[in-house]
C-alpha cells in the first residue's frame, strides 16, 4: 500500500482513538479527583506515562532512541507544559472546586470547544486563511454543542471557574498551534515523552504551590480512584496523547481540532451505555449538528491529508 493510501488510514485511526478515548476521560477524571488532589494527581498520571514509554522506546530502539536537539528539547517542553499543564490542568482545577464554585461538566465542554475557534483565530493571525467551509464547519459544530451541553435552567458557570476553563482552553489551542511551526523532535513518540515530562512537572510544582500534598493521605484513595487513574495513565496518555502529537505533526490542524465537538458526544453516549444516562431529542439534535459540522471540516480539509507536511522548522 503506498504512502498516499496509507497516511490517510492513519490520520483516521489517530483521530478515531482521541475521538473515543479521550470522550471516555470525562468521567474517569471526575472519578479521580473524587479522593485525589487535581494537579498532583494530573502530573503522577503525565509523569508515569513519561518514564513508561521512555522505556519502551529505549528497550526497541537503544540508548539513542530519545536523543534530541537543544532546541527540539525546549519546544517539545514548551508545547508539554501549554497542552498538559495550561490545557488539562486548568480544566482539572475549574472542575474540581467546591459546589457553587466548580464549572459543571456541561458548561466546561462548552467552553473548551473554542479550541476550534482559536485555532482559526491564530491561522488568521499568520496569514494561513482557512477556507470559508472549515469556518462553516467550526461555527455549525459550536451550535451543536450548544444544543447537546447548554443548561435548561439559570444555572451559569461562576466567572472565575468560566475564565479557568477558557484559559486552558487558549493555552490547548496554542500549545496545539505551534507544535507544527516550531523545532520539535521529528518521531511523535520521542516528543510525546518529552511533552508528558514537562508537562508533568509543570502540574506537580502547581500542585505543591497550591498545598495538595499538605495532609493527603493515601490510603485513602479509592479503588475507583486507583482504577481511574490507570486508565487515564494508559488509555488517555500513553495512547490517546500519543495520538493526538502523532496527528498535529501528519494532519491539518482544523481536522484535528474536531475532537472538541466530537469527544462531549462521545461521553454522551457511553454514559447512557454504562449508567442508563437518557438519550433525549435534545442529544439526539445536538448530536446531528455535531457531525454536520465535523463533516464540513472534514470534506475541506481531506484533500490536505496527501500534501507533505513543511518539517523545516522542526529540526
Amino acid at each position: 500500500m503506498g504512502v498516499s493510501a496509507t497516511r490517510p488510514a492513519m490520520v483516521w485511526s489517530a483521530l478515531l482513538i482521541v475521538y473515543i478515548v479521550w470522550g471516555s476521560t470525562y468521567l474517569a477524571i471526575r472519578v479521580v479527583v473524587e479522593t485525589m488532589p487535581p494537579m498532583v494527581s494530573a502530573g503522577a498520571r503525565f509523569g508515569l506515562a513519561a518514564v513508561l514509554l521512555a522505556a519502551i522506546l529505549r528497550v526497541r530502539h537503544g540508548r539513542r532512541a530519545l536523543r534530541v536537539t537543544g532546541r527540539q528539547l525546549v519546544g517539545a517542553a514548551l508545547v508539554g507544559v501549554l497542552l498538559l499543564a495550561g490545557g488539562n490542568g486548568l480544566v482539572m482545577l475549574a472542575e474540581s472546586g467546591p459546589p457553587g464554585v466548580a464549572v459543571p461538566s456541561g458548561i466546561a465542554a462548552l467552553l473548551v470547544a473554542v479550541v476550534p475557534l482559536l485555532v482559526v483565530l491564530l491561522r488568521l493571525a499568520v496569514r494561513d486563511r482557512p477556507r470559508p467551509t472549515t469556518v462553516a464547519g467550526v461555527l455549525v459544530g459550536l451550535g451543536g454543542l450548544v444544543v447537546l451541553v447548554a443548561p435548561t435552567g439559570a444555572a451559569a458557570a461562576p466567572l472565575s471557574g468560566a475564565l479557568l476553563v477558557l484559559a486552558a482552553a487558549t493555552s490547548w489551542s496554542t500549545g496545539s498551534f505551534i507544535s507544527s511551526r516550531i523545532s520539535m523532535p521529528s518521531d511523535a513518540f520521542v516528543a510525546t515523552v518529552y511533552q508528558m515530562a514537562a508537562g508533568a512537572a509543570a502540574l506537580l510544582a502547581i500542585g505543591a504551590l497550591r498545598g495538595e500534598l499538605r495532609g493527603f493521605d493515601v490510603a485513602q484513595v479509592s479503588v475507583r480512584s486507583w482504577a481511574a487513574l490507570v486508565y487515564l495513565l494508559v488509555a488517555g496518555s500513553l495512547i490517546a496523547f500519543t495520538a493526538y502529537v502523532w496527528l498535529l505533526q501528519n494532519a491539518p490542524i482544523s481536522l484535528v481540532a474536531t475532537y472538541a465537538y466530537v469527544n462531549p458526544a462521545v461521553a454522551v453516549a457511553l454514559g447512557a451505555l454504562f449508567v442508563a444516562e437518557p438519550i433525549t431529542p435534545r442529544v439526539l439534535l445536538g448530536g446531528l449538528v455535531i457531525v454536520v459540522g465535523v463533516a464540513l471540516v472534514v470534506t475541506t480539509e481531506r484533500p490536505r491529508l496527501n500534501r507533505p507536511r513543511f518539517s523545516g522548522r522542526r529540526g
